[in-house]
């Protein structure tokens, strides 16, 4: 069973990926956090399988939490999604050590997303970077 930590500052998108997610019979989700602070905390305490990570929070972004993250733990693997995606952000995001990003407002994408970093591949969407 693969645990998927949740960070998005959005309770109603939380909410969403929560039903997504659960809906999965190999899914489930491990934990939540509001914002980057919380998910580096959270992500200590449930080490999760996989992050999914909004890139614009309160405290500490997206970024800045998963460079945190990814220094305590290289190998963990974190699918940044965001409403205002790009490829200057997916660059820096890659270059970070991210190994996921698609638009949020994309749901079949995420769904996709999980599925591959989860294989330990990378994915970055169509609309940013080629998948690779």
């Amino acid at each position: 069973m693969a645990r998927i930590l949740i960070v998005d500052d959005h309770d109603q998108f939380r909410l969403e990926l929560r039903l997504l997610i659960d809906g999965q019979s190999d899914w489930k989700v491990c934990a939540e956090a509001a914002d980057g602070i919380e998910a580096i905390d959270k992500h200590r305490k449930a080490d999760p399988h996989l992050t999914v990570m909004d890139f614009n929070m309160p405290l500490l972004d997206g970024l800045k939490a998963s460079r945190q993250i990814l220094r305590e733990r290289p190998d963990a693997a974190i699918l940044m999604v965001t409403v205002s995606a790009s490829d200057q952000l997916a660059k820096e995001a890659k270059r970070v050590g991210i190994r996921g990003f698609c638009s949020k407002k994309e749901g079949e994408s995420i769904i996709r997303a999980i599925e591959t970093l989860l294989r330990g591949k990378t994915y970055f969407s169509k609309t940013t970077l080629k998948v690779s």
